[in-house]
């Protein structure tokens, strides 16, 4: 573990990541590297791009900033309940598309290690964001960790 310097923890889904913010500390603490907690927002309706005067579409984007600030306060909580020896972390939320966005980071903070979700959540989140976890593990130079979820209970 001496090699690993600097962790990236990936979050899409604050509801979820819990686990994967968990191993990201304890492996930081472990091995004495850096930890980066980026959760990407992949907008699938461009409303940056939109400049139609639509009262709808106003509350579509203060809900969209609404949810950016829930994340950010979500993932501070979840940080600030497991990071009791203060180990450097460092939160970032973005924009744009998943994929570049999770390897545009990995190469500029030069991450030796990934670690997220072993699963999209949802029906929903596969039909946006497709097969993404595929994607990304053949795309990047860094090694991946995958949490896998506990399953809930069927209805």
């Amino acid at each position: 573990m001496n090699d690993i310097k600097r962790i990236l923890v990936v979050s899409r889904s604050t509801k979820h990541c819990k686990k994967a913010v968990h191993y990201g500390i304890t492996l930081a603490k472990q091995s004495g590297a850096k930890l980066y907690v980026l959760h990407v927002f992949d907008d699938p309706f461009g409303l940056e791009a939109w400049s139609l005067p639509v009262v709808s579409l106003k509350e579509i984007q203060e809900e969209y900033k609404r949810m950016r600030e829930k994340a950010r306060a979500d993932l501070d909580r979840m940080i600030e309940a497991e990071n009791d020896t203060g180990i450097s972390i460092e939160v970032s939320i973005t924009d744009g598309d998943p994929d570049g966005k999770i390897f545009h980071f990995v190469k500029d903070k030069n991450i030796d290690l990934l670690i997220m979700l072993a699963h999209e959540e949802g029906h929903l989140e596969h039909l946006l964001f497709g097969r993404s976890i595929d994607r990304i593990i053949r795309k990047l130079p860094c090694s991946v960790m995958l949490v896998k979820k506990e399953p809930g209970p069927t209805k």
